[in-house]
C-alpha cells in the first residue's frame, strides 16, 4: 500500500481554538512549542479531544483490498472518496489470462489484488480474478461485473478526517484484534503525518504484539 499526505492543518489552527476559550491569545508562540505543550496537555491529558477536530488530514491510500476498505469504512466521522469499481474495471479486461497458478502469474495479480502468502486463499483469488476478466472479455455490463470483483481486489480513496478521528481508528485499528491489513495501514498513516504532530497520535497506537 502507499499512503500520500494530501493536506494537514497547522497546528496554530489548533492552539488558537483552545485559546479562544480563555482569551489567551497572548501566550501562544504560533504553532511553537508552547501551543504544542497546550494541544498535547488540553487535548490529550485533560480529555478535552473536542479542541483536536480543528485538525483535519486529507491521505491519498492506494493499494488496500476492498475487504480493508470495508473496515476503514466503519469509522464514520471521515469523507470517503473511493475509487469507482463501475468505471474502472476495464482496467482488467486488456490482461491475459492469470492461469495456470504459478509465480509468474501471481506477481501480474499482484497489480489487481492483494495477496496474503497463503497458497490456498491466493490460489482462490487468482481464480476469482480469472472469472472477473473473463466476464469483461464477455462484454458482461460492469454494472454486473462488479458483483464478482473479490474482496481481495484492489482499490484506492482520498481519506479525510480529524485528529480527534484519526486518534480513535490508530487506537482501535493498532489492536492485535484488527485485521492484518489494517494494522499495516495504520502504521503507514502513522508514518504519513508530519512528524511534528505525531506527538498527538503517539499514546494511542496499542503496543500490543500481533
Amino acid at each position: 500500500m502507499t499512503i500520500t499526505l494530501l493536506h494537514y492543518t497547522d497546528l496554530k489552527i489548533c492552539s488558537h481554538a483552545i485559546r479562544t476559550c480563555w482569551q489567551s491569545f497572548d501566550k501562544g508562540d504560533d504553532g511553537g512549542e508552547k501551543d504544542k505543550e497546550l494541544i498535547d496537555r488540553v487535548g490529550n491529558k485533560y480529555k478535552h479531544a473536542s479542541t483536536l477536530e480543528h485538525l483535519q488530514y486529507s491521505f491519498y491510500i492506494q493499494g488496500i483490498s476492498r475487504a480493508c476498505l470495508q473496515e476503514l469504512a466503519r469509522h464514520r466521522i471521515a469523507s470517503l472518496s473511493v475509487k469507482s469499481s463501475r468505471y474502472t474495471l476495464k482496467e482488467l479486461k486488456n490482461e491475459e489470462s492469470f492461469l495456470p497458478y504459478n509465480a509468474y502469474n501471481l506477481k501480474r495479480a499482484e497489480k489487481f489484488i492483494v495477496l496474503v502468502q497463503n497458497p490456498q486463499v491466493d490460489f482462490a483469488s487468482l481464480a476469482a480474478l480469472e472469472g472477473l476478466r473473463n466476464l469483461l472479455v464477455e462484454n458482461i455490463s460492469n454494472d454486473f461485473a462488479k458483483y464478482a470483483m473479490p474482496e481481495c481486489y484492489k482499490t484506492e480513496l482520498t481519506w479525510s478526517i480529524n485528529a480527534r478521528s484519526l486518534q480513535n481508528f490508530l487506537h482501535l485499528r493498532s489492536s492485535k484484534a484488527a485485521l492484518w491489513e489494517i494494522r499495516e495501514l495504520v502504521q503507514a498513516i502513522f508514518k504519513a503525518i508530519p512528524k511534528e504532530q505525531q506527538f498527538i497520535f503517539e499514546s494511542v497506537i496499542s503496543k500490543e504484539e500481533a
